[in-house]
């Protein structure tokens, strides 16, 4: 690093800035950080920690003084001065820290030296190096109870002492490696190369946060996307302290993304799924290609802008926002059509300023502060009894019918059935969270096609309870037939059933939770969910009450209708879905409504499998009146 800096210089001043900035820098990180160990109250705690500031401060004022001509250079003369004046009067900790992180930072600016590595370093390289080179000091574990630590007149760093290491960026322990530390053990490891040093820089910044923090801050880090423009890059993450990002996020969402970090900093080298950055980098070069008349990649980039992009933060923004989450998902929607129509280039550059304009909107409602209480409370409990009510008439509808026709033996069936979708469920979360992760078009295939699976199993079990409403002969029917029937094959049929429809919307449900999960108010989002489940099972409740007392026929011709009407809803929803996973092409339909809930999206093809549906139940069901009055003759 001393050779970069010397060689992006030239003459003798080159080599004062190579040799007192990164020191003069390094000398400020330590009397930051150090300090508070010398002096508290106004009152020495450590004669030695106190005289070692106060030279320390002294060489700081030395090493400035004797930087080359700046117009800054004056005014970092006059923060050396005061900073050196505060610790001669045994300021308080907090000031000199603040006073000290202050100048360090307008060094950096005035006398620009490399501050960041070329590429994400390796941290099982950091590993063996410090097992070599650092353990038998700071110990394995980075807490300073080497083998060596007690034969040192200085006491090794404990890494691991998290107060300090709050205090600390990677930059910092960088600086320490290269050059060591005057009068300690701590000799400069100036002769390993650069990757080398920053793999020991991060791996030491580890110890002190945890396996766990680490986890929830990929968690944070992933769904929360004004955490990743706080940190864009290396050059910020390496001199980025834990304290520092405290500021804006909370110390201990700070602690979990600086864990998660400085484990992976691969991850701030690449845009991170579920970006409204990747959508818009996705949807320009869209442009730029179908310009170049490459139609095919342009729909491809059309495509990954929503599925990469923007999808993976649709829960989020729909928890926030769901108005605004419709707009975006129709003009994302729109802007495919566009190209698959061969619409002019300039027409389609006007839909991604609309896009892109839409997308400030996005990132204010999921900014931090858009996030409260109750936001979080209302969007678990609309979310949970949305997605869980369309199940719920489904399962509960099965129950009743069962127990009107005096099959009780059959129940378990179905109870199996919504049970082991819990549980399936509980399953995808874990993986999705831990393991491999779901992409956006995993998301939109499992919707949609469940959904279509459950809408074509539900239309004839519709039309079949439709025409057992029709018929005289029901009673002999469940008698004589449905006990046969639910013998054999039906039972599981029932199982089937139960589950495809109660995973779709589990499924659907854990994408929203999980983005919620991320942004904190963990127990509202548990209040919300609580109570949409109490609500739930009062509806369970009702249903299975009064169902009782309804006739048989009246019943059968109420859940035909039931389940005619959810058909028609899943249609919809399944077509969308596969629309927006690129499976299914768009046609928008100029002025359409958009009703989310009951599967009605402004395109023809979702529309035109509404309409199929409906013609499908009125068919089966004029079928069945003209059996009946066949029979009746």
């Amino acid at each position: 690093m001393l050779a970069l800096s010397v060689g992006m210089l030239g003459g003798g001043a080159a080599h004062a800035q190579g040799a007192d900035v990164p020191t003069a820098w390094r000398l400020l990180d330590y009397v930051a950080v150090d300090y508070a160990g010398a002096v508290a109250d106004g009152k020495v705690k450590s004669a030695s920690e106190y005289a070692e500031m106060r030279e320390f401060g002294a060489s700081i004022s030395e090493r400035i003084a004797a930087l080359p001509p700046s117009s800054a250079k004056g005014g970092l003369v006059a923060g050396a001065a005061r900073l050196r004046s505060l610790i001669a009067a045994k300021g308080q900790p907090e000031d000199v820290a603040w006073l000290a992180h202050g100048l360090a930072a307008d060094l950096l600016k005035a006398y620009p030296i490399p501050l960041a590595p070329a590429r994400a370093p390796d941290l099982s390289r950091g590993a063996t190096l410090f097992a070599q080179n650092c353990a038998s000091c700071h110990g394995m574990n980075g807490d300073g109870r080497g083998a060596d630590a007690a034969k040192l007149a200085t006491p090794p760093i404990a890494f691991a002492d998290i107060g300090r290491a709050r205090q600390r960026s990677p930059f910092a322990l960088y600086q320490v490696i290269l050059q060591g530390i005057d009068g300690t053990a701590m000799q400069s490891f100036g002769s390993l190369p650069s990757d080398d040093r920053w793999a020991l820089a991060f791996y030491a910044g580890r110890f002190a946060f945890t396996d766990a923090m680490a986890t929830v801050g990929e968690r944070i880090w992933k769904g929360d996307a004004s955490v990743r423009a706080r940190v864009p890059d290396l050059t910020t993450l390496a001199g980025l302290t834990p304290q520092a990002l405290a500021g804006q996020f909370g110390q201990p969402e700070a602690d979990a993304v600086i864990a998660y970090l400085r484990r992976h900093p691969e991850a701030v080298t690449q845009p991170a799924a579920g970006s409204l950055t990747v959508a818009r980098a996705k949807l320009a070069q869209s442009v730029a290609a179908y310009r170049a008349g490459d139609r095919l990649t342009a729909r491809e980039l059309a495509l990954s802008a929503y599925l990469d992009g923007f999808e993976p933060i649709e829960p989020t923004l729909t928890a926030r926002d769901a108005t605004l989450m419709g707009h975006i998902e129709g003009a994302m929607g729109e802007f495919r059509a566009a190209i698959q129509q061969g619409r002019p280039a300039d027409e389609l550059a006007t839909r991604v300023q609309v896009l892109n304009g839409l997308f400030d909107d996005a990132d204010a409602a999921l900014s931090p502060d858009a996030a409260s209480s109750a936001s979080t409370f209302l969007g678990a409990f609309t979310i949970l009894l949305r997605e869980g009510l369309e199940a719920l008439l489904i399962v509960v509808a099965m129950i009743a019918f069962l127990r009107k026709g005096d099959r009780t033996d059959a129940l378990p069936y179905v109870h199996g059935g919504w049970i082991g979708a819990l549980l399936a469920g509980g399953a995808t979360w874990a993986v999705a969270t831990y393991a491999i992760g779901i992409s956006g078009a995993s998301r939109e295939l499992t919707e949609g096609f469940g959904s279509l699976l459950a809408a074509v199993v539900l239309l004839s079990v519709g039309i079949w309870m439709h025409g057992k409403a029709q018929a005289d002969q029901w009673q002999r029917y469940i008698r004589e037939r449905m006990s046969h029937a639910l013998s054999r094959q039906s039972s599981w049929f029932l199982f089937g059933l139960a589950f495809v429809v109660v995973y779709r919307e589990v499924f659907e449900t854990i994408l929203f939770y999980a983005a919620l999960w991320t942004q904190g108010n963990g127990g509202m989002l548990l209040a919300g969910a609580g109570s949409a489940i109490a609500l739930l099972g009062l509806i369970a409740w009702a249903m299975l009450r009064y169902s009782r007392d309804l006739p048989i026929a009246k019943f059968f011709t109420y859940s035909a209708w039931l389940m005619a009407a959810l058909t028609v809803v899943l249609a919809g929803k399944g077509v969308a879905a596969l629309q927006e996973a690129g499976i299914i092409d768009i046609a928008p339909l100029a002025g359409g409504l958009r009703i989310s809930m009951l599967g009605i999206f402004p395109t023809w093809q979702s529309v035109a499998a509404q309409l199929a549906m409906l013609v499908a139940v009125a068919a089966g069901f004029t079928l069945n009146r003209r059996r009946a009055v066949a029979t009746a003759r």
